[in-house]
């Protein structure tokens, strides 16, 4: 089966998943809730109504428990198609809180994560009142906003796993950037310094001294050098065409040989902070 899985279209990908779900011997319910998605999604995917996204795809596979090899083939076909895109107003429609639990689910069964982000602290190592901040400004219901922070919170436990290979690129203006008061900004870069001296992760600033040799167009996030999510306005963008992830690849690699790293990256942020604390005790801003 794995070799008669080349050269499918999305549609018969659909029964194909069908089929393996099948002979697994697990019920549609059970694969739905373990891939986070409601049973008639799933079902639609299987009957060929809705083509399944590579996320979509991937956490199927892994809720029936199919080998890496056969995952892989299945996920090449996959592949074929090389970009997705899915309308904010579509995710907000469907649940803000739905996406970052669909995001937590890929994130978990990722090895390696690269993301540059030149506008904002990275979701994964933001603090709670700033996600807080950065979510308010979506017009989300109090109710939905209080799920989708929770949502966030519970993907920063990928954080702690230190099987993960964790690289955060972010531009100096990020950290000046006032999304909250000066206190909490200054608890935001604290909380950069803690997790920056954890083994597995790495975090580093591009400081405005540096002479650039790209430009910083938009955030991106690199998953095991087979997936790319960019952010736009509009839209959430999904990049599988090998050729096109390279291109990020590099792009990310020429970003970080000029940033700074360890001991020389905690100082910028320590004196970012410090700014923000006198700040803050002179009451000067809030």
């Amino acid at each position: 089966m794995v070799g008669e899985v080349r050269g499918v279209n999305r549609g018969e990908l659909g029964v194909a998943l069908r089929a393996l779900r099948q002979a697994s011997g697990k019920e549609a319910k059970a694969v739905a809730r373990s891939a986070v998605m409601s049973a008639s999604k799933l079902s639609k995917i299987e009957t060929a109504k809705t083509a399944p996204s590579l996320a979509d795809a991937e956490r199927i596979l892994t809720a029936i428990g199919v080998s890496d090899e056969v995952k892989a083939e299945y996920l090449e076909a996959v592949r074929a198609e090389a970009t997705e895109t899915t309308a904010w107003r579509l995710v907000r429609r469907l649940g803000v809180h739905k996406a970052q639990q669909q995001t937590r689910a890929l994130e978990a069964h990722m090895t390696l994560l690269r993301l540059f982000q030149p506008a904002l602290i990275p979701g994964l190592l933001q603090t709670p009142e700033y996600i807080r901040a950065i979510l308010s400004r979506h017009e989300l219901g109090e109710d939905v906003l209080t799920r989708t922070i929770g949502a966030r919170m519970e993907r920063q436990q990928a954080l702690f796993d230190s099987a993960k290979e964790l690289h955060f690129l972010i531009t100096e203006p990020v950290l000046r950037w006032r999304i909250v008061s000066a206190a909490r900004m200054a608890e935001q870069l604290d909380r950069l310094i803690s997790l920056s001296r954890l083994t597995h992760m790495d975090i580093r600033i591009i400081p405005l001294s540096a002479r650039q040799q790209d430009i910083a167009n938009h955030s991106f996030v690199i998953r095991d050098d087979r997936t790319v999510t960019v952010e736009t306005v509009h839209a959430e963008i999904v990049v599988t065409d090998p050729r096109d992830v390279a291109l990020y690849v590099h792009k990310f690699e020429r970003f970080a040989s000029m940033a700074l790293a360890g001991d020389a990256m905690r100082t910028l942020l320590e004196e970012v902070r410090n700014d923000f604390l006198r700040e803050q005790e002179t009451g000067w801003a809030e």
